[in-house]
């Protein structure tokens, strides 16, 4: 029997169905009995935020660019910030975990109760279990303490070639204040990492130094020392071998057993790979906050598919197509590899279950994933971490908010951070985040610009309260209990006031004067010795 978990009717008084119509049903149900609960889960909770007009979250994603940059991004989604381009079905909000008081539900959950909890590492469990739960591409040795996992350069410990990253979170939904700690981790595949097929670490991170100038477009970089004499390869090109080179010019090829392949402009090369643990808040014996050794989330991207610039735009053509035809968006299943968003990457993600163990996604809850990582128009290469992680050899490692500084934007002249509250009106897109309104805006709403911007380092500016902290981690609790991740996984505290239930197509989101031009990458040459391109 087929059972209707969505508002229907009986089609015969003889059949019964589990559910009515204004029937509470749980998110589970709808992934038990395979019905679809939110055909538009693309489009993120933040995509339903009240803008008034003139508070604009809607900047940081959708951007449409020169042609001239020749990016192989070509969404061009930057009028989303003047228009609501929704499907029927996407006019109503799915997320209805946003208008959920949880401050009820957490009241009664002690302290140490939750203390405990996102003490427990639940992905080295993972990783133990007979059943190999966890693919072998997501396991990581000790990644729930990092300083155990990687070397100072951000290399595993483990032999299994992740290097860590540090890089700028992105505006807002990434920040701790807002509910989660998160770390990228990238691999490339065995001939960037070798020489005539034996391993190989400075070769593996000149690759990785020019992936980086690939995807951010630079012309050169601080890199660790390289000894081109040693290798008999002159990387610079400047016609003699260097003992002592720290500096590393664009070059056309890789280097090693990669050295065949060409750099692609703002496009990783096939095989390249990204790991991302979301996590809860933890304090340390100093009081601090840190990233918890429990993980939320593990989340996964390879490139299976290199796709040339010509190719992809016959794939953002075809999206642009379906959505003028008014076809739902189709996510590609994999089984247990995860999903396919259409541009050459898989994608695959494990989440707590019930009792805290990392479970699978399931097919609904990965097509959240492509709200983000296939069609939206400020990503390079379908990704948002590595195109904001601080440039060269000083980037590489753990990520640790109290080595980076509010950097402007490309094209900017104040810190990002800064003018994104402004532009925000707020802390967070919702704009409910009380401890940032408390701390950095007046009695009157506005923003502290000074204030703002003469703070030391990022975790002074984005890292909340221990208080605040608890409570977010206790609100998350409560939707892993109820395994309600269908209905939003934001861990908010208050039901959101700032959030629209249902969307007026004729009422656009935002005035012309509040719609902004933006490049998510960071303008690092300001207090660092990185190249723009643009300069060279």
């Amino acid at each position: 029997m087929v059972l209707c978990l969505s508002a229907c009717s009986n089609e015969s008084p003889s059949i019964t169905y589990p559910y009515a119509e204004g029937d509470d049903i749980p998110a589970l149900a709808y992934i038990e009995h395979d019905e679809i609960y939110n055909p538009e889960a693309v489009i993120p909770p933040q995509c339903y935020t009240k803008t008034e007009g003139v508070n604009n979250p809607c900047y940081a994603c959708h951007q449409s660019y020169d042609r001239s940059e020749e990016r192989p991004n070509q969404m061009g989604d930057g009028t989303l910030q003047g228009n609501y381009e929704f499907s029927e079905v996407g006019l109503k909000n799915s997320w209805k975990n946003l208008f959920i008081d949880r401050r009820t539900l957490i009241k009664d959950i002690p302290d140490h109760q939750i203390d405990a909890w996102v003490a427990q590492d639940n992905y080295q469990v993972a990783l133990e279990q007979s059943t190999a739960v966890l693919p072998q591409n997501m396991h990581l040795a000790n990644l729930a303490e990092p300083a155990l996992a990687f070397s100072d350069r951000g290399l595993a410990n483990d032999g299994s070639n992740w290097v860590a990253y540090n890089y700028k979170p992105f505006p807002s939904t990434f920040w701790p204040t807002n509910g989660s700690f998160g770390d990228a981790m990238i691999r490339l595949p065995d001939i960037f990492r070798q020489v005539n097929g034996k391993e190989n670490e400075d070769i593996y991170f000149l690759n990785l130094a020019a992936v980086e100038m690939a995807i951010k477009d630079l012309a050169s970089i601080p890199i660790f020392p390289f000894d081109e004499q040693l290798y008999g390869v002159d990387v610079d090109g400047d016609g003699h071998l260097s003992k002592h080179l720290t500096r590393l010019k664009r070059p056309t090829h890789y280097f090693g057993d990669a050295k065949h392949l060409k750099l692609s402009h703002m496009l990783y090369p096939e095989g390249s790979e990204f790991l991302h643990t979301v996590r809860y808040l933890a304090e340390n014996e100093n009081g601090e906050l840190v990233p918890s050794a429990r993980m939320k989330e593990v989340r996964y991207m390879q490139k299976h598919l290199f796709r040339t610039r010509e190719s992809l735009a016959s794939a953002y053509y075809a999206e642009a197509k379906d959505k003028h035809f008014e076809k739902l968006p189709q996510t590609r299943y994999l089984g247990e590899r995860g999903i396919d968003n259409g541009f050459g990457w898989t994608i695959n993600a494990f989440i707590e279950n019930e009792d805290g163990e990392l479970r699978p996604q399931h097919e609904q809850e990965l097509a959240y994933c492509n709200g983000c990582h296939k069609s939206v128009g400020a990503t390079f290469d379908q990704t948002f971490s590595f195109a904001r992680k601080a440039p060269g050899s000083k980037g590489w490692g753990y990520i640790n908010l109290k080595k980076l500084k509010d950097t402007p934007n490309i094209g900017e002249t104040v810190g990002e951070y800064l003018t994104y509250m402004s532009r925000v009106g707020g802390g967070d897109e919702f704009r409910q985040n009380t401890e940032m309104l408390s701390i950095w805006f007046d009695e009157n709403g506005d923003l502290d610009n000074h204030k703002v911007a003469h703070t030391d380092n990022l975790y002074e500016l984005i890292v909340p309260s221990q208080s605040r902290a608890r409570d977010l981690n206790k609100a998350y609790f409560t939707i892993v209990k109820e395994q309600s991740y269908l209905f939003g996984r934001d861990a908010t505290l208050t039901k959101a006031s700032n959030v629209l239930e249902n969307i007026d197509a004729e009422q656009p989101p935002l005035l012309d004067e509040h719609q902004f031009q933006w490049d998510m990458r960071l303008d690092w040459h300001v207090d660092s010795d990185v190249t723009l391109a643009k300069e060279d």
